[in-house]
């Protein structure tokens, strides 16, 4: 999970500063008066807002535990969790990302096996527990309780559609290319980039495209085979799918300033650009925005009708090793398995990850459907079960495919030299 506000470097420091003063290690006795501090980096995004009322509901429930939620800069963060893990000054609970990340930092955070009663960790989606835990089997345990269940997905404007007389929503590269070209001609964009939305950076995050290029080109039971190198990232259908990707501008289907466009959802909300690529963290800003004229669809990126989807857990709270207050940090993990807490999570527009509980908005209910009715296979997000200097190279060098700038095996062959130059201990035919 990717969707996070940057803030001003200048400010880390502080931000760092004032954690660390009211970190694990500072904050009273378990006897008294407790100040739990949970640091993340969610901005101003939905589950910000989740967690803070999450907080707030906690506290009414324990009246003598404080929670102090402390922002910190997304571009940053895991280097300042880092750094305050060595001198054991940093928070109760932290934002993590699940998949490699979580196992990336796990030697910082708690085995939660045992820590939590196991019938607090059945009602959670077992699919969300997997990927938190070693060799992403939950009998090992998890290292995060999900805050929610995450899609990348697309978005489109059923009035657009109709206008432009697109009579079903596109399920493969060719109706996606009909779609665009008659949306086109009804005086829409079809298809939004830009980092607005995704702001890690100047360009746009293209691991949400790269996700459904992948799911296009191989099965779930094959995504190992790439952190692994059986499958190579420049072979002949991982290029054939950039290629696809690279006519979506070429062809008039996107923006033509893919790399620096900023405001990309407002083209959405606004109903200029009839289609985006996004995530359910901005669910609910767009069926404020547009009410019943927005629909979810998988984004078909694939020679055939697309047959999977990325339903996953991107990120949730850990509890670090170091805590002074883990029987109030436990607390609160165990709070956010309940149902009360769900409808917290809920409440913000998001989807609890909590067996047996519903979702009230319409278009993430649709999400739901496209696993549990339309019987699509579930994948993760690909950018959290590859290693992380892959996925940053990427960050680097795909956006410029779609932008025409260099070739699907450019790119690629850059993909393949950060993967072979990672220790062999970090491309196992195993997840670590």
């Amino acid at each position: 999970m990717r969707h996070w506000k940057m803030l001003a470097a200048t400010a880390a420091a502080a931000l760092l500063a004032t954690a660390c003063s009211s970190g694990g290690g500072s904050s009273g006795s378990a006897s008294g008066p407790v100040t739990l501090t949970i640091w993340d980096n969610y901005g101003t995004e939905q589950n910000a807002t989740a967690l803070k009322n999450l907080a707030k509901a906690f506290e009414g429930l324990h009246k003598n535990v404080t929670v102090n939620v402390v922002g910190q800069p997304a571009d940053n963060y895991f280097a300042l969790l880092q750094a305050a893990a060595v001198s054991k000054t940093g928070p109760d609970l932290a934002v993590m990302w699940t998949g490699l990340f979580t196992l990336q930092y796990k030697d910082f955070l708690t085995n939660l096996k045992g820590k939590i009663p196991a019938a607090d960790l059945a009602r959670i989606n077992p699919n969300a527990l997997k990927w938190t835990s070693d060799q992403f089997n939950a009998s090992n345990g998890p290292y995060v309780i999900p805050l929610e269940n995450q899609f990348y997905i697309g978005f489109y404007n059923k009035a657009a559609f109709a206008k432009a007389g697109v009579s079903s929503v596109p399920t493969d590269w060719t109706s996606l290319f009909a779609a665009c070209k008659k949306l086109k001609a009804a005086g829409y964009l079809p298809l939004t980039y830009g980092n607005g939305g995704q702001p890690l950076g100047a360009e746009f995050y293209p691991w949400y495209d790269m996700s459904y290029m992948m799911i296009g080109a191989h099965p779930v039971t094959s995504w190992q085979q790439l952190y692994s190198g059986q499958i190579p990232w420049t072979s002949a259908a991982n290029q054939a799918q950039l290629a696809n990707w690279a006519k979506l501008k070429s062809n008039g289907c996107t923006n033509g300033d893919v790399l620096t466009k900023t405001n990309n959802l407002g083209d959405f909300e606004t109903g200029k650009a009839a289609m985006m690529v996004d995530g359910t963290w901005d669910t609910q800003k767009f069926t404020a925005a547009l009410g019943s004229k927005v629909a979810a669809f998988v984004p078909p990126f694939s020679s055939s009708p697309i047959k999977g989807v990325v339903d996953f857990a991107g990120d949730g709270l850990s509890m670090t090793n170091y805590t002074q207050h883990s029987a109030q940090a436990l607390q609160f993990l165990e709070f956010m398995t309940t149902s009360p807490a769900a409808k917290i999570v809920n409440a913000a527009g998001l989807i609890p990850a909590i067996n047996g509980t519903s979702t009230s908005n319409p278009v993430n209910q649709q999400m739901l459907n496209f696993v549990s009715q339309n019987h699509l296979t579930a994948y993760p997000m690909l950018d959290n079960v590859v290693q992380p200097n892959v996925v940053n190279t990427g960050s680097k060098v795909l956006p410029s495919v779609l932008n025409g700038s260099i070739s699907p095996k450019s790119a690629l062959s850059s993909l393949q030299t950060t993967f072979g130059q990672l220790p062999t201990t970090q491309r196992g035919t195993s997840y670590p």
